[in-house]
C-alpha cells in the first residue's frame, strides 16, 4: 500500500468562525453562517473523513482501517480501535470560550472524554493571544466567585502569538483562543468540551450558548504551571509531545525532500506553509498549504519541496 490518503473536509459551523478557510487556504466554503472549523481527519460515530480521490475514494476512515488495520496503522492495531487524532482547522474570527477538556481520571464519572491537543498556529494577526491555564495560587473557590463576578479573565495566563507558535493544551487546563488566529488543532479523538465562561455571547440562533460550571470545576487541573509557547523557528524540531502523540516541524528547503521508511509507524503529514510533492507518484500529486495526509505505517514514501516550506509530521499515536 503506497497510497497517502487525503479526506474531504467536514466543515462546521461556529459562532465565532468566519470565511478565512476560503482567503488563506483556498478552500471552496458552503454559504450562509460563519465556518468555524474543517474537521480533516476523524473517526467518531458522528463524524466520519471520507478518502478523497483514488482507488478508496469514498471509503471512510473507519472502513478503511477495518478493512486494511495492518497496512495503515501496523501489524499490532485492532481493527475495531478508532483512529485516535483529530486532526482539525480553526479559522477563530471571534474569540472562542473559556473552556475545558476533562482529564482521563475524571471523564469516565462526567460521562465524557479527555482531550489534550496542540494548537499550530499558521496565521495571526497582529495582538492575537492565546489563554493556557491558570496564574499560579488559583483556587477553585477563588476561581468559582470569578466566574460569578464575570472576572474569569483576569485570572486566566495570557501569552500574545505570531505564526509559526505552538502550544500543547493537556486535558484539565483553562483555555480560549483569542480571535485573529487561524490554528491547526492536533488532539485526542474527543469531542468533549465544557465551557466555562462565554464572554456574554449568544450563539447562531440568538440565545445565550449553554455553560457547563461545574463539570467545568470538577475538571481543572489546579496548581498547575501553564504550558510554555513554542516560538516560530527557521529550523526542524519537536514541537509537542505528550503521552499521546509527538509533533515534529520540519523545515525543508527548495529542492530538498524528507523520507518515510515502510513498517516504522503511521504518520500524519501537514503542510504549514508551501508545498510538497510525492516523488514517483503516478499520477503526480501535490500537497499544499492547509493539506493534511494519512501515511500509512505500510508506505514508503519521500517528499519533495519545489519551495521553502514547512511541514509538521504527527507520530507516535499507534
Amino acid at each position: 500500500m503506497r497510497e497517502v490518503f487525503q479526506f474531504q473536509p467536514i466543515y462546521q459551523e461556529r459562532v465565532w468562525g468566519g470565511r478565512r478557510l476560503e482567503t488563506l487556504l483556498s478552500r471552496e466554503l458552503p454559504a450562509g453562517p460563519p465556518i468555524g472549523e474543517s474537521w480533516e481527519i476523524v473517526d467518531r460515530p458522528e463524524a466520519q473523513s471520507k478518502v478523497r480521490g483514488g482507488r478508496f475514494g469514498g471509503v471512510t476512515l473507519r472502513e478503511l482501517i477495518e478493512r486494511h488495520a495492518r497496512e495503515v496503522m501496523g501489524p499490532k492495531w485492532d481493527a475495531k480501535r478508532p483512529f485516535p487524532l483529530l486532526v482539525k482547522w480553526l479559522d477563530c474570527s471571534d474569540r472562542l470560550s473559556l473552556q475545558v477538556h476533562p482529564p482521563a481520571k475524571v471523564a469516565p464519572q462526567l460521562k465524557g472524554e479527555p482531550k489534550t491537543e496542540n494548537w499550530y498556529v499558521a496565521h495571526s494577526v497582529p495582538g492575537a493571544s492565546l489563554f493556557v491555564g491558570l496564574k499560579p495560587g488559583i483556587s477553585r473557590a477563588t476561581f468559582a466567585r470569578a466566574l460569578e463576578n464575570n472576572s474569569a479573565e483576569d485570572l486566566v495566563n495570557k501569552v500574545a502569538v505570531a505564526s509559526g507558535d505552538s502550544i500543547l493544551v493537556h486535558s484539565g487546563q483553562v483555555h480560549a483562543i483569542d480571535a485573529g488566529n487561524l490554528i491547526l488543532e492536533i488532539q485526542q479523538n474527543s469531542d468533549t468540551t465544557y465551557r466555562l465562561y462565554d464572554w456574554g455571547r449568544v450563539g447562531l440562533d440568538g440565545k445565550a450558548r449553554t455553560l457547563h460550571v461545574e463539570e467545568s470545576l470538577t475538571s481543572i487541573v489546579w496548581d498547575e504551571e501553564p504550558p510554555q509557547l513554542v516560538r516560530a523557528a527557521p529550523t526542524s524540531g519537536t514541537i509537542a509531545a505528550c503521552d499521546e502523540f509527538e509533533i515534529r516541524r520540519i523545515v525543508i528547503g527548495k529542492g530538498e525532500s524528507i523520507h518515510f521508511r515502510a513498517g516504522e509507524q503511521p504518520r500524519i503529514l501537514s503542510v504549514a506553509a508551501g508545498g510538497v510533492t510525492i516523488v514517483g507518484a503516478t499520477p503526480a500529486k501535490s500537497l499544499v498549504m492547509g493539506d493534511n495526509a494519512l501515511l500509512p505505517w505500510s508506505a514508503e514514501l519521500e517528499f519533495m519541496a519545489p519551495e521553502p516550506s514547512i511541514v509538521l509530521v504527527t507520530e507516535g499515536f499507534a
